[in-house]
């Protein structure tokens, strides 16, 4: 019998895709399951021996998964699955609304602790690992400001909240972090930035036969929570170029925190990522969470966790004391 954590994968895009690949690299893992809206005979996976369910039948596997990573978009997928699956498993998942955590999280918390399940919410690198370098250097640095700057990068999130515009075929966003805001605050000098002066977000867009460009554009810079605080660029292009030119989702940004200690001793923080694939990345720190979760419950633990609730050696597949001789 193995003693692998039986993992299963809801939604299978291209986060789900990434996961898989994850835990292909995790030899304390497995993977038992895909559940899928589409037709599951239709989905091919990469290992063909893994098999795949309908989302209706996923009930039926409460018993057979340890964790159930929820790989669906934050718009509207997770709100509604989240709070849901949290009564039947122990899950991750890699919501990314800001702006909504708070009540995101108590729902979901509501339903694991209903279940006695233990669910870890928000997980990936912001939020996620960004979030966990910004609580580092406000505890570090009391006296200071913290910037986060995103990309050069394509958003998964925010290209996901396009593609559901009604006349949207397909789209994909990217969002560009100011040079110049950058280069202010890596001075030290701690500028007062507008979330227009850090950061502009440009758009490629496949409009679907006889839509309304107009009408697109007007939906998409004045979304709330994802572009109407922006300046906002809508491209229109063909389905050939979008598959052509934006098919790779690169993406990273940086956390820093500039502060003051002592009398006048300025010290910066910062933490970067560059990435070539943005979903294969995330994908990944849902695995690592994954595990934390599992043990927790193998703890006793219950209900929703963020990133800050976790002790970072849970997300290690090493013991407590190997670590301690490899890496402190």
């Amino acid at each position: 019998m193995s003693n692998k954590i039986r993992i299963a994968i809801a939604g299978y895009g291209n986060l789900g895709r990434g996961v898989e690949s994850a835990l292909a690299r995790s030899p304390d893992m497995e993977l038992v399951g895909v559940f899928t809206r589409r037709d599951p005979g239709k989905l091919v996976l990469q290992n063909s021996q893994v098999p795949v369910h309908s989302m209706d039948q996923i009930s039926n596997f409460v018993n057979s998964v340890d964790v159930l990573i929820l790989c669906g978009g934050s718009k509207a997928d997770l709100p509604e699955q989240g709070p849901e699956l949290a009564k039947l498993f122990n899950t991750v998942d890699s919501f990314d609304t800001h702006a909504k955590v708070p009540d995101y999280f108590a729902a979901v918390d509501a339903s694991a602790r209903a279940g006695q399940r233990v669910c870890v919410i928000a997980v990936g690198w912001d939020p996620g690992l960004f979030s966990i370098n910004r609580l580092y250097g406000e505890a570090i640095l009391p006296e200071g400001a913290t910037y986060t700057f995103w990309g050069k990068g394509l958003s998964q999130g925010h290209s996901d909240a396009i593609r559901r515009i009604p006349g949207v075929a397909g789209a994909v966003q990217y969002t560009i972090p100011s040079p110049e805001a950058i280069e202010k605050v890596r001075s030290g000098s701690r500028p007062a930035l507008s979330t227009r002066e850090k950061h502009m977000r440009e758009c490629f867009v496949v409009l679907e036969a006889g839509a309304d460009a107009n009408l697109v554009r007007e939906a998409i810079v004045t979304m709330p929570d994802y572009f109407a605080d922006y300046d906002t660029t809508v491209n229109f292009i063909s389905a050939h170029d979008l598959a052509r030119d934006h098919a790779e989702m690169p993406h990273g940004g940086f956390v820093i925190r500039s502060g003051t200690t002592g009398t006048s001793s300025t010290q910066i923080m910062e933490f970067g990522l560059k990435l070539h694939s943005n979903p294969e990345f995330t994908s990944s720190v849902l695995v690592a969470y994954a595990r934390a979760a599992y043990r927790l419950k193998q703890q006793g633990d219950v209900g929703a966790k963020s990133v800050f609730d976790i002790a970072p050696g849970l997300l290690s597949p090493k013991g407590a004391a190997e670590l301690r001789k490899e890496l402190l």
